[in-house]
């Protein structure tokens, strides 16, 4: 068995306390108010009245999944079993765990629906220049965060080899943002939602063909109804124009492609944290996705047009959407500090239902009963898929190389 406590390394300087160990192996130091124990992923910690909370990969891939919330087969296995998890001792009440889910939720939703309002209702199509502020005001606010939290991570120290790698990244999660909020300039969050259900079984086809992964049956079989699902929600009145449709899968496409990636960029030999990631990657994809509105001319129509949206609620939808974005990140990134996977699985599906009521009732979006039945099959299989990753990665059946 593998999932043991391990004792941490005697510290070299004699004020970090004397070492003493405990019956379960661990070590405890009596000079340090603060404990820490090394762990194996999938263990369970809360011996003897210790609360171990180790740092868990977030939501889908762990950062920056801000317009999607999809639920990734990667996300049980983005520690690979080699690599050990330090857990600090942390005790979180439960409202104040439940303010950071709570506040997770309504930014998820708050983000997309501030979007489609800035397309809708304000007159702003410029889904690019949108990115591009979302991308600002992450760097901004992240900055901001590690000048003002003294207990932040310690940022990483990338060798020339692996700015390479960051800057190839914010290439694919430039495109990811930009397309995603293009997407929903052509079709309703109804729609963007129901086709976003389909990234899990896109990353479990990259992940098998890229990353030699091999998922079970059940979680095979639990997409089959996702799949079906989409095809009834899509099917009859459902608001879309054909180039939307195309948008669409395109940006399900490019989500699955980023979770598979960051997967990688958040574990094995950069194992970045998440908001470390943030500000090494949003300027390089601010610039990206400025000279992508630059070349599309919306720059141009932007200006032309500067009066006239200085004069409407287009510049504060915006700006709220941008710092909605990074807001966004913060609550994701404690939300998955202090809750558990099953928790915010549970979370991410009542997301999807409210979100797809509130944007239905707010932009008046037509849907039939074939629709209906459709969309109810999409949340009640991804509720299914996220019950099989959770019960699967609690058996340590995690998706294994070949």
């Amino acid at each position: 068995n593998t999932d043991v406590v391990r004792p941490l390394a005697r510290p070299r300087s004699p004020r970090a306390g004397l070492q003493q160990r405990r019956p379960d192996g661990a070590a405890r130091s009596t000079g340090d108010s603060r404990t820490a124990v090394e762990m194996r992923r999938g263990e369970v910690a809360g011996q003897e009245g210790w609360s171990a909370t180790p740092e868990r990969p977030t939501e889908s891939t762990g950062v920056m999944d801000i317009e999607d919330g999809s639920k990734s087969p990667l996300a049980v296995d983005a520690e690979p079993s080699e690599q050990r998890k330090v857990a600090t001792l942390e005790y979180s009440a439960p409202w104040v765990a439940g303010a950071w889910l709570l506040a997770w939720v309504i930014n998820n939703i708050g983000v997309n629906i501030l979007n489609k309002s800035a397309f809708q209702f304000v007159d702003f199509p410029y889904p690019y220049a949108l990115s591009a502020v979302h991308m600002l005001c992450n760097y901004l606010g992240a900055e901001v965060y590690y000048a003002v939290k003294k207990s932040a991570p310690q940022r990483k120290v990338l060798s020339p080899e692996q700015y390479k790698t960051i800057l190839g990244f914010s290439v694919l999660f430039a495109a990811n943002i930009a397309i995603g909020n293009a997407s929903l300039k052509y079709v309703s969050v109804t729609f963007n939602q129901v086709m976003r259900s389909l990234v899990p079984g896109m990353v479990m086809i990259m992940g098998g063909l890229l990353l030699n992964k091999t998922y079970s049956t059940q979680q095979k079989l639990s997409l089959i109804p996702v799949c079906f699902g989409v095809m009834l929600a899509c099917k009859g009145e459902m608001h879309f124009s054909t180039l939307g449709f195309f948008v669409t899968c395109f940006c399900v496409a490019l989500a699955a492609s980023k979770t598979v990636v960051s997967s990688l960029v958040m574990t094995g030999e950069m194992k970045m944290q998440p908001l470390d990631l943030l500000c090494k990657m949003c300027p390089l994809a601010f610039v990206e996705i400025l000279t992508l509105s630059l070349l599309s001319g919306e720059l141009s129509s932007i200006w032309s047009r500067w009066d006239e949206i200085t004069q409407s609620w287009a510049i504060p939808v915006v700006v709220m959407s941008g710092f909605s974005s990074f807001s966004l990140n913060i609550t994701n990134f404690y939300a998955n500090k202090m809750t558990s996977p099953l928790t915010l699985s549970v979370c991410a599906n009542a997301k999807q239902v409210m979100m797809i009521v509130i944007a239905t009732v707010i932009f008046k979006t037509p849907i039939n009963w074939v629709n209906g039945i459709g969309i109810f099959i999409v949340l009640a299989g991804g509720a299914r898929y996220s019950q099989v990753s959770y019960n699967e990665s609690q058996r340590g059946k995690l998706p294994v190389s070949k």
